[in-house]
């Protein structure tokens, strides 16, 4: 038998043991899970627990299964776009389009295996083999700044300061409509969409979420804003801005039925500009990364 190990993120807290492992490793069945977590095959932080257990932000959980089971996991020599490097970790310039980490039914192409081949063996294995060196991510279709860790200490120093929301996260986007105040703070919960689970929404019962923008500069049907992040829900800027009525341009998930009259894959988002204190020196570091083309090239037709 082997063991696969990973950590609990925000998005699940609260969620079955079961449930959540069901969503995250679509090649298992609910019941497969749960004959696993009877036979005592799941531990919790090391512990085994019930199938009804609701799990917590940060356990980690750990199971096994036959060695035929164990995700193939390949380095490939996928151009990256380094903006920062050095021996702890490196900041790397997502493009649009490409997935963070690999998935049941999907082990390539994504920039875990572009980060294996640049890196080899350094990365931290605190996420496990599906997530080697990965802390945070952002979305398939957001472009931007990603923070990867080359080893644990430094892993746990960057959760540790997402955690505290310390980190400097500023985004910038393009939203529909006229936005009429020049800055606002977005002060909403976030949870899962009570009839679409791969969606989320502003909730009563959901998680802290709290998003500031600013205005850049305004078009004639659209706005082009600066986000910060004060917390790091999941699809936060996008939920945020469309619980407004102002979401995304080119946001097929968040703005169903607006019309975009532009040639985009997803939303108009990028992560611009991400700071941390670095793990070893402890000094302030702040990476910027610039806009893409597409991007830009759509701000210069806005004109």
């Amino acid at each position: 038998m082997d063991e696969f190990r990973f950590q609990i993120t925000e998005e699940y807290e609260g969620e079955r043991i079961d449930k959540c492992m069901a969503m995250l490793i679509d090649t298992l069945s609910r019941s497969y899970i749960q004959k696993l977590i009877r036979d005592g095959q799941v531990l919790v932080d090391g512990r085994p627990v019930k199938s009804s257990y609701p799990v917590q932000a940060d356990e980690e959980v750990a199971f096994t299964l036959p060695p035929s089971r164990e995700p193939d996991i390949r380095p490939e020599n996928i151009p990256l776009d380094i903006l920062y490097e050095d021996g702890d970790l490196l900041v790397v310039n997502k493009p649009k389009g490409m997935v963070v980490h690999p998935a049941p039914g999907h082990y390539s192409g994504t920039l875990v295996n572009g980060i294996m081949y640049h890196c080899g063996s350094e990365l931290s294995g605190i996420n496990g083999v599906m997530r080697p060196g990965i802390v945070h991510r952002i979305d398939r279709d957001t472009t931007g700044s990603l923070i990867i860790c080359k080893n644990d200490k430094a892993h746990n120093s960057i959760a540790a300061q997402l955690k505290a929301h310390s980190i400097t996260r500023r985004y910038r986007a393009i939203c529909y409509g006229v936005l009429k105040e020049e800055e606002r703070i977005i002060d909403r919960p976030i949870g899962r969409h009570p009839a679409d689970r791969k969606k989320m929404a502003v909730r009563e019962n959901g998680k802290h979420a709290v998003t500031h923008y600013r205005v850049l500069q305004r078009f004639q049907e659209y706005t082009y804003i600066e986000c910060e992040l004060e917390t790091g829900r999941t699809h936060q800027i996008r939920v945020h801005m469309a619980s407004i009525g102002h979401p995304l341009l080119g946001d097929e998930v968040y703005a169903p039925g607006r019309k975009c009259p532009f040639s985009l894959q997803g939303q108009t988002l990028h992560a611009m500009i991400i700071g941390f204190i670095h793990p070893s020196t402890e000094e302030y570091v702040e990476v910027e990364a610039p806009l893409p083309e597409y991007f830009a090239h759509l701000l210069s037709i806005l004109q």
